[in-house]
């Protein structure tokens, strides 16, 4: 099997450096906060011995399995084992980039009967993902399951259950909570940086045919090449279609859509920053604007969702976007909207903007005052200079600040070395599975409600459906 060479991560190290690690203005950047950060991606330049290495099995090699494996790897002590996926188009293309000795399968079960194999990926469909899980963990595999946990929140709780049963690290893939970024911009929401925290926009558009799923299938795509019968083993049976397994995400028997694949970005991201549990009322609505390619799971979609006052958190309401058709050409952006600023986390880099409100109320210009009479005017006028002085009345600054995570940096990678960190340490992972399913829940319960046309309340804390 192909082993690692760190010599790629040495490099990215010493291209970042240590002083750079984190680029920000003075009231940012801590020593404290850049010797965390420098700690977490120099983990891995330590020695790892041959009892530490890790076998890993790779379940559904297709664009996102593609990209799991090859971050994982890039981590000291990994070496791949085998890769199962159901096309056999991605068993050659494995066995062309790994060697013909690779194991491959198309039966996800038979790699996990192997005892060589400690940990897997799993980046299939959607609505394999809590069966395969239950199964790997019954057979003492860790896991890395790709977001969404689950397919459906009825599945959330057995998959909880079984990750506490089994005593194996089960790490949910949505990798920005991983991000440094997003640490600082946790940091600085906690220390009170924009007041108040009362709303956060979240938006994730896009603008191009691969965006929105159209992936491109293979010439030989058929109910053979893809073992069709075997893929729908957990769904109810259907004609073969090539359009559902290589488009799945467009397609609810199969895939979760938008809210599945990109609102539980967003969820996942405002959870870590906030510490939330989750909301306690979620709606949604949608369409279907452009891609109007036989999808059943629209191409633009919006969330609100109502979080409570809780001990982690003053209460806020989030919103959520995605535009598979935006002229914007495709932004990913979280804004936290407090009560004296704003906090935009895009991508790995944060700004922070700050709005205050002077000491004194508001007085004159757009208000009713020029209404009354001269004299009414004359005497309050009065009354509010010798009330308020001119510094109480003006606005008072706060310097902007900026933080940009080093060039080349990757939460990706910090997300998987974070796996295999806690597999060797037992430390607690960052997206364990009850935090994956109470980002999974709210993201599903957005199909719930653009199906059903209906408002959804669910319990954060106990992680149920109310009715």
């Amino acid at each position: 099997m192909q082993k690692h060479n760190s010599s790629s991560r040495r490099q990215f190290l010493q291209q970042i450096g240590a002083t750079s690690l984190v680029a920000a203005s003075s009231p940012l950047s801590s020593l404290a906060a850049q010797e965390k950060a420098e700690e977490r991606i120099l983990h891995y330049e330590k020695p790892v011995s041959a009892n530490d290495t890790i076998r890993l099995g790779v379940i559904g090699y297709g664009v996102q399995g593609h990209f799991d494996l090859a971050t994982a790897l890039k981590v000291p002590g990994v070496e791949l084992a085998g890769i199962c996926d159901l096309y056999t188009g991605r068993l050659e293309n494995a066995k062309e980039k790994f060697g013909n000795e690779l194991y491959t399968t198309r039966n996800y079960k038979e790699l996990l009967a192997r005892k060589d194999i400690d940990a897997v990926i799993i980046a299939t469909h959607d609505v394999w993902h809590s069966r395969i899980t239950l199964d790997a963990l019954a057979k003492g595999k860790h896991v890395y399951c790709e977001k969404p946990m689950v397919y459906k929140i009825s599945q959330g709780y057995p998959v909880i259950e079984a990750a506490k049963k089994a005593g194996k690290v089960l790490q949910v893939g949505s990798q920005r909570v991983s991000s440094i970024g997003y640490a600082k911009a946790k940091e600085l929401l906690a220390a009170g940086e924009i007041g108040k925290l009362n709303m956060v926009n979240a938006v994730y558009d896009r603008q191009s045919s691969i965006g929105s799923w159209e992936y491109t299938i293979p010439k030989d795509a058929s109910a053979q090449t893809t073992d069709w019968e075997r893929f729908i083993g957990v769904t109810a049976k259907m004609p073969f279609d090539a359009k559902k397994f290589f488009w799945w995400r467009a397609f609810k028997e199969v895939g979760t859509g938008v809210a599945g694949d990109l609102f539980i970005h967003l969820l996942s991201g405002t959870h870590f920053i906030t510490n939330s549990k989750g909301p306690k009322t979620i709606y949604s609505t949608g369409q279907f604007s452009y891609w109007k390619d036989g999808r059943n799971l629209p191409d633009v979609m919006s969330g609100v969702m109502q979080y409570p006052d809780s001990p982690e958190h003053a209460a806020f309401q989030l919103t959520l976007q995605v535009n598979f058709i935006s002229g914007t050409g495709g932004q990913e952006v979280i804004r936290l909207v407090g009560s004296e600023g704003v906090i935009d986390v895009i991508g790995n880099n944060i700004t922070v903007k700050h709005s205050l409100m002077p000491e004194a109320p508001g007085f004159g210009g757009y208000d009713s005052l020029f209404t009354f009479s001269k004299a009414m005017q004359d005497d309050m006028q009065k009354d509010f200079d010798a009330k308020w002085t001119p510094e109480q009345r003006r606005r008072p600054t706060k310097e902007d600040i900026v933080f940009k995570a080093p060039a080349g940096y990757d939460d990706h990678l910090d997300h998987f070395t974070n796996f295999f960190d806690s597999i060797r340490t037992g430390k607690p992972v960052v997206e364990n599975a009850e935090f994956g399913f109470r980002a999974a829940a709210p993201a599903l319960a957005c199909n719930q409600s653009f199906f059903n046309k209906n408002i959804v309340h669910w319990d954060p804390v106990g992680m149920k459906l109310l009715k």
